[in-house]
């Protein structure tokens, strides 16, 4: 009997897209109020996943039976994306992602945070990540300040 209560962490494939979509915006707007309205619609950001994301990052879904719970999505040695659906936030499922993330990472990971997402730079810095560099939003199409947190690597 298989166990669909436990969380996995598999490869995303381009038919997760719409999911992922659905998380991304989701969680943008729960834990970050203060960027401006999303501009594009679900559909829109389902396209931008399947012919960008997916094809330029790997990309894992934490699943539980057959359903998404969140993303990582990493480019290089960026980590690009890293998102829950919000009513699953601290249960340990942002973890299992970045610990998937930083497995094939080991020598090291970078990714950027707005300065004013506290959860997200107090998670990063449970795991062993520290401030690279700040940035005053110049770099980022929100225009938001931000920083560049690093990992090294095992």
């Amino acid at each position: 009997m298989r166990d669909d209560t436990e969380t996995k962490i598999r490869l995303a494939a381009t038919a997760d897209a719409a999911a992922i979509a659905h998380i991304h915006l989701a969680s943008r707007a729960a834990a970050m109020p203060y960027l401006p309205p999303q501009k594009r619609g679900h559909e829109q950001v389902t396209r931008w996943f399947e012919e960008v994301v997916l094809t330029t990052c790997r990309v894992w879904v934490a699943v539980r039976g057959t359903e998404i719970l969140g993303y990582a999505a990493l480019e290089g040695d960026l980590l690009e994306h890293l998102y829950l659906r919000p009513e699953l936030r601290r249960q340990g499922i942002g973890t299992l992602l970045l610990d998937e993330v930083r497995r094939h990472s080991p020598d090291g990971l970078s990714l950027h945070v707005f300065q004013q997402n506290t959860e997200a730079r107090a998670f990063y810095a449970r795991h062993g990540f520290h401030v690279l560099d700040t940035n005053d939003g110049d770099r980022n199409m929100e225009n938001l300040p931000d920083m560049t947190l690093r990992w090294p690597g095992r």
